[in-house]
């Protein structure tokens, strides 16, 4: 699996996610410090929107022009604008207006870069759910490391640094990139609505796949979306640990979907995801430090299996000439209702006290499994890759063939 395209796109992934991991609690302690809870939701809901606004045609740009070429570009407008921040941090107080600018300009630029993600994983690797469960791997060391850094960072050396050393990663991803030797295919001309059609044509036609997104929306906006102001808020100054051991819990549950391979992995992987309730729970019931971790160790685990069950079926149902569009539907999916979370996340607060609302997150994530599992396509869908309309991709008798 470490050929050198691999390793280039290894390295490119794991200094990226980083500087991803150090921003939420940078984000959390230093624009909460000057604007709070609202401050912080509103920045991470415009970047959460702006990037699921322009995903779709992300998606369709990347299978026009290529992913590699296409993600290098959002590197570069990510260097800027993390670089511009941190540039405004040296006055003390940055105005909140180029806070949001820059939050715009930086979601942006990951809608444009996520589509490639998953489509670049199978041009690197001849083994996705491996290749996968190693990326997790490299994602959850960063959330172990990054997460405790920046908050040590941000009290010893500020804002300014860490921001600094964000853009810095997305130079040296940007590099790794330019370094990588992919083939793509050579789409056929066509136009830009002609493509949207295609992707949503293909995205529509898997109900195991748009099934999941629709449960994933009432998930980003009663979950994950709100997650970080509020919990950054209530857990204090321990927040960073607790998301360390979140990235502890994520790297278990890539050592674990190394190994193992169900035979109906989005089954596997929404039962795996009931672990997941003890992280919201652990917040609800302001347990101590070491309970909060433990917590936060099993739902770092159990999202980190579902995540690799959930990628590798994506990458091996879909044709490699529509997977970036494809995939671009299904980001922008599953990160809309996370954009109205985090906008919520300060209103809310006026309504609910934080503890409370975290145990709702907690209701609602046993009911998103429950859905998952009482969805017959979700259920079914095997490891063998399959058409749109729900048959195997090898011939066999039309008989035999299982509605997806």
């Amino acid at each position: 699996m470490w050929t050198r395209n691999f390793t280039l796109y290894f390295g490119a992934r794991t200094i990226s996610l980083s500087g991803d991991a150090m921003m939420p609690v940078a984000s959390a302690l230093a624009i909460g410090k000057v604007y709070g809870i609202a401050g912080v939701g509103y920045v991470l809901a415009l970047w959460t929107a702006s990037a699921v606004l322009v995903m779709v045609f992300g998606g369709v740009v990347a299978d026009r022009i290529g992913a590699r070429r296409l993600m290098i570009g959002a590197d570069v407008v990510r260097v800027v604008t993390q670089g511009v921040v941190a540039v405004a941090f040296l006055g003390g107080a940055p105005p909140y207006a180029l806070l949001l600018v820059m939050a715009f300009l930086s979601g942006t630029a990951a809608g444009m870069f996520e589509p490639g993600v998953n489509g670049m994983v199978p041009l690197v690797a001849a083994d996705p759910q491996r290749a996968n469960a190693t990326l997790k791997i490299a994602e959850a060391l960063t959330q172990l490391a990054g997460p405790a850094l920046a908050g040590v960072l941000i009290v010893v050396a500020g804002p300014v640094f860490v921001y600094t050393v964000d853009a810095a990663t997305f130079l040296v991803s940007g590099v790794c990139l330019l370094l990588v030797r992919v083939t793509v295919p050579r789409p056929e001309p066509s136009d830009v609505l002609s493509d949207l059609r295609r992707g949503w044509e293909e995205f529509t036609a898997r109900s195991w796949m748009w099934s999941v997104i629709l449960v994933w929306v009432f998930w980003g906006v009663l979950v994950v979306g709100p997650y970080v102001p509020l919990s950054s808020q209530v857990i204090g100054t321990d927040y960073g640990w607790v998301m360390a051991a979140l990235g502890l819990g994520t790297v278990l549950g890539g050592l674990v979907a190394i190994r193992l391979r169900p035979r109906r992995p989005l089954a596997a992987g929404a039962v795996a995801l009931s672990g997941y309730v003890a992280v919201p729970l652990t917040v609800a019931l302001g347990l101590p430090l070491p309970q909060l971790m433990a917590g936060h160790l099993l739902g770092g685990c159990a999202l980190a299996f579902w995540s690799v069950m959930w990628s590798t079926s994506v990458q091996t149902q879909i044709a490699p000439d529509v997977v970036n569009r494809v995939n671009a539907y299904q980001v922008a999916g599953s990160v809309a209702g996370m954009a109205v979370g985090q906008a919520l996340a300060g209103p809310v607060t006026v309504l609910v006290e934080p503890r409370a609302f975290m145990l709702g997150s907690a209701l609602v994530t046993a009911g998103v499994v429950a859905a998952l599992l009482s969805i017959r396509p979700v259920r079914r869908l095997g490891r063998e890759p399959q058409k749109a309309g729900g048959r195997s991709s090898r011939s066999r008798p039309a008989t035999l063939s299982q509605p997806v």
